[in-house]
């Protein structure tokens, strides 16, 4: 479990790192507290229509763990809708969450 932690962290890293400019990176923890592992994370500025790549790639946060997640994408921006797609295949979509004000988001089985 411990070497599936440190493959998403290290997926996280490789996956959030811009080539350009790391001025703009925005940090926050991301805690799983529902009952299944999250398989995929995708986030999106919520002015963009369109979802970024998955953030954990082959990689999942199993339930009951937490990672902190970079978004490198050089845009000055807070506010981001997340997808998060469990191990059963169910989806959860969050839309607006300004994630500079909160600097963590805890996805849990009663929203």
């Amino acid at each position: 479990m411990n070497l599936k932690i440190c493959g998403v962290l290290a997926a996280i890293g490789l996956a959030a790192t811009p080539a350009a400019s790391f001025a703009e990176d925005l940090t926050f923890v991301l805690t799983n507290a529902s009952s299944y592992p999250i398989k995929s994370f995708f986030s999106s500025p919520a002015d963009v229509e369109n979802w970024e790549e998955d953030v954990f790639g082959e990689n999942y946060l199993p339930s009951g763990n937490q990672v902190n997640v970079t978004i490198g994408d050089g845009r000055e921006q807070c506010v981001y809708d997340l997808k998060f797609v469990l191990e059963d295949d169910s989806e959860f979509i969050e839309s607006g969450v300004d994630l500079c004000e909160l600097g963590e988001y805890t996805l849990s089985d009663s929203q």
